[in-house]
């Protein structure tokens, strides 16, 4: 170690331990706290033009303040020796330190291609956004015949309404049926309690939603009080329209209401007319509401005949008011494995007695569970199942006919939610049935993240949804419609305490979710390849989510519009990507970078992606090209990291050096790349393009590297998973990097000492040092890392002063001092560059 050495360690080291607390400086304060509340305070303004132009004055004006302000004597004593190094280190960056002035493309290093580091969102909204969607299907086939039934799987689904007279009907449910659920069936919670109730008050309402068993359970109740005698009374009444003619002397009678009961003003209260009677065309009105003042009759006829009567109703606004009242009670579903079990049971009856343990086991293997998609089946989906199973037991299905007929579940309810959803066809009657599809459509983008983001955006998918049924109706609002406790249940979701993650930090909310992975899948394959008239509302609804600054809003949006593009190529980059990309507004055209690349997840839509980034590419619209640049920072466009790195270097190529707009872009991307978990052809390629001698290439690696140094990993999240990196999510990428890959630390030195020591770039890399000591002062595993790697780069005496310099600033920051102990240790890890 050399005289001067010495002499500096033997001084500064005294002043390095002179701070008392570990405070960050002015500079790195005002920068957290001034920029996020302009960024704030934009965003509550216009988000196009203005927003940008707002963000970059403010900044400025406010960095330049505090360079020209707060670096008082102190800081312009340290900086001699910093300054007199820059120049005289000019002939070891990648430029003459004479060279003309050029716009600075340096100045606004730090910030993102939204204005801001923390605008892109944290990497675990992205990365559920992906894995909601890994197991979706694009591909469906259907069968549909010319009555309109629609088969699939082994159900069948009727498009059409029924045109037969609509005359009260009366069926009696037959004995081998009913024979059938005493073999089968598996008592609900409460069961008694119900029979008890019935048989005292004649009249019993079963709530749930189909398929969970309350018609069994209706059934069941009815066998055992009425004997065997059990009537299925007409759907398409009523409870205030039956009358005692339609009852049976000691029989039990089951009515399943309507979801979507309707009729005209002038159709006599007993019948109804079919799509296609003669019947008036005066407005239709919302059937009588069901009161307990209509079961009271109800029960009043029924017990004048001994009789007994079930009605069922679904989950909703009804349901509510009758679990309130006196006759209603929730029917919750049985476990699914004991309704399983019965079922194998029943039919594997004739078989060994090894069949029933061999057909449960297969129940549960991986691949089956996979491909059911649903944590907890239906006892309706339990039955079918059992049939499933017991086939292949028997020899009748193969393995992959299996796993073709259980993907089949999910299919099938998204089927069962959206066949007619917008029935009668106008409004406001249709608007309960919207709002329900429209929430079920909102939780399969959002699938996992807050519920107040999916209900609002429910809200608005309904409104498009509504004002697309009916132009001409302006549809509202319910205020106090259905609470948020049982909405849920009606999408098969559930509420539960979760996190999100804002980047920074992580905020806890409650949560919505699918119980079912495959769900999210299957509802949004139904709705874009069932409905096309869905279409247009559903983008439209996208693209104003995609134009949200709340990372947790557009995130998400962008990648189901990216999925949705991969389904149909053709129609979605036109409605979907396009209207985004040409827009002022930077989230929308980052979401459509976001989207172009999720869509070339799918090899098949690869080619036609590169085609469009090429294009846009070479576009005069400079939009268009920052767009492109943004999404090869995702790798799935180009296929892997060289091809992205290659697509990025093309395009700065044919630009200036001081075109901040591209650089900033590509830079951005970059760091991406470099977080992307393959970090080695990241920083060969940064070395090919120094020595290069190209003064555009060499911008975009100063660039880059600064923004490793200034970026939260988990701002730079890609589309692809990168676990290694999850434990250091809140660290710079540079420090996540000398974690995670720590013999890349040569290459990340060399790289950093070229940027501080070009006179262009070295102010601000050496200001995102600081911010970067700062931070690991407060981290002891990160100044671990640090310190590790700061002897790396104080090879010469010049790197050892700039770094001394860069210390005593901290240290002597009046108002936010460097800790005493990190900085002893970053001193005498500088001091020990001196020694290799």
């Amino acid at each position: 170690m050399s005289d001067h050495d010495d002499g500096a360690s033997a001084n500064d080291a005294q002043d390095a331990g002179r701070g008392a607390d570990d405070r960050g400086g002015d500079r790195g304060g005002d920068r957290g706290g001034d920029r996020g509340g302009d960024r704030g305070a934009d965003r509550g303004g216009e988000r196009g033009g203005d927003r940008g132009s707002g963000r970059g004055s403010d900044r400025g004006s406010e960095r330049g303040s505090e360079r020209g302000s707060e670096r008082g004597p102190d800081r312009g004593a340290g900086r001699g020796d910093r300054d007199g190094d820059r120049a005289g280190g000019a002939d070891r960056g990648d430029g003459p330190g004479d060279q003309p002035r050029e716009p600075n493309v340096f100045a606004s290093a730090d910030r993102g291609p939204l204005g801001g580091e923390g605008d892109t969102g944290g990497a675990a909204t992205a990365r559920r956004a992906v894995r909601t969607w890994a197991s979706a299907a694009g591909d469906r086939h259907t069968n549909i015949q010319g009555d309109g039934t629609v088969f699939e799987g082994n159900q069948f689904f009727s498009l059409y309404a029924s045109e037969e007279s609509a005359r009260f009907v009366r069926g009696p449910v037959p004995p081998e049926a009913l024979d059938h659920l005493g073999r089968v069936y598996c008592e609900t919670a409460d069961y008694a309690r119900m029979k008890r109730q019935l048989r005292e008050r004649r009249v019993l309402v079963l709530c749930g939603e189909p398929g969970s068993g309350r018609k069994a359970t209706a059934l069941a109740l009815l066998d055992e009080l009425a004997e065997g005698q059990i009537f299925r009374l007409d759907p398409r009444h009523g409870v205030d329209e039956i009358t005692d003619e339609a009852l049976q002397d000691s029989g039990g009678h089951l009515l399943e209401l309507l979801t979507e009961d309707v009729r005209t003003e002038s159709e006599p209260r007993h019948s109804r007319s079919g799509p296609g009677g003669d019947g008036p065309t005066s407005a239709r009105r919302p059937a009588t509401r069901l009161s307990e003042l209509h079961l009271d009759r109800f029960g009043e006829l029924l017990r004048g005949r001994d009789a007994y009567g079930v009605v069922l109703v679904e989950n909703g606004e009804l349901a509510d008011r009758m679990l309130r009242g006196r006759y209603g009670m929730y029917c919750a579903p049985p476990p699914a494995d004991e309704v399983l079990r019965r079922h194998l049971r029943d039919l594997l009856r004739a078989e060994p007695a090894e069949a029933l343990d061999g057909a449960q086991a297969l129940a549960v293997r991986p691949d089956i569970v996979t491909a059911l998609g649903l944590e907890e089946l239906r006892p309706r989906e339990a039955a079918r199942l059992a049939d499933h199973l017991a086939r292949h037991w028997r020899g009748e299905v193969t393995d992959e006919q299996l796993r073709a007929d259980c993907a089949a579940f999910v299919t099938a309810q998204a089927r069962e939610w959206f066949a007619g959803a917008d029935r009668p066809g106008t409004l406001p009657e249709a608007l309960p049935a919207l709002s329900a599809g429209a929430f079920r459509i909102a939780v399969a983008v959002f699938d996992g993240s807050a519920y107040s983001l999916a209900a609002e955006a429910s809200e608005l998918l309904a409104w498009e949804l509504a004002v697309t049924l009916d132009p001409e109706h302006a549809p509202g609002r319910r205020l106090f419609g259905t609470h948020a406790e049982h909405r849920p249940v009606r999408a098969r979701a559930v509420l539960e305490d979760g996190e999100l993650d804002l980047g920074p930090a992580k905020v806890p909310v409650r949560a919505v979710r699918f119980q079912g992975e495959a769900l999210a899948g299957a509802v949004l394959g139904e709705i874009w390849h069932g409905y096309h008239n869905v279409r247009g509302p559903v983008a439209r609804w996208l693209r104003a989510l995609c134009d949200d600054p709340r990372a947790e809003v557009w995130v998400r949006a962008s990648v189901a519009a990216g999925v949705l593009c991969s389904w149909d190529w053709i129609h979605g980059f036109r409605e979907l990507i396009v209207p985004l990309a040409v827009t002022d507004a930077p989230v929308a055209r980052l979401a459509a970078a976001t989207a172009l690349a999720e869509s070339a997840r799918d090899p098949r839509i690869r080619p036609a992606v590169a085609a469009v980034l090429k294009d846009w590419a070479v576009s005069a619209d400079s939009g268009l090209v920052g767009t492109a640049l943004l999404a090869h920072g995702y790798v799935l466009a180009a296929g892997d990291v060289p091809g992205s790195l290659d697509a990025l270097a093309r395009v700065v190529r044919v630009h200036e050096a001081s075109d901040a707009d591209v650089l900033g872009a590509a830079a951005f991307s970059a760091a991406r790349l470099l977080a992307s978990g393959e970090p080695e052809p990241v920083l060969r390629r940064f070395g090919h393009w120094l020595d290069d001698g190209r003064l555009n290439l060499a911008n975009l690696v100063h660039l880059a590297v600064i923004r490793a140094l200034s970026t939260r990993t988990t701002h730079l999240w890609g589309l692809r998973d990168v676990p290694e990196l999850d434990p250091h999510a809140a660290r710079p990428l540079l420090v996540a990097l000398l974690a995670t890959h720590p013999a890349l630390a040569p290459d990340l030195a060399r790289l950093l000492r070229h940027t501080l020591a070009t006179a262009r770039s070295g102010e601000v890399a050496l200001e995102a040092l600081g911010s970067l000591l700062r931070r690991a002062a407060k981290d002891e595993e990160a100044l671990g890392h640090v310190c590790r790697f700061l002897p790396l780069l104080a090879v010469d005496r010049r790197d050892r002063d700039r770094l001394r310099g860069l210390l005593n600033e901290l240290v002597r920051d009046r108002d936010r001092p460097l800790g005493r102990g990190a900085a002893r240790r970053m001193w005498d890890a500088v001091t020990e560059g001196a020694n290799r």
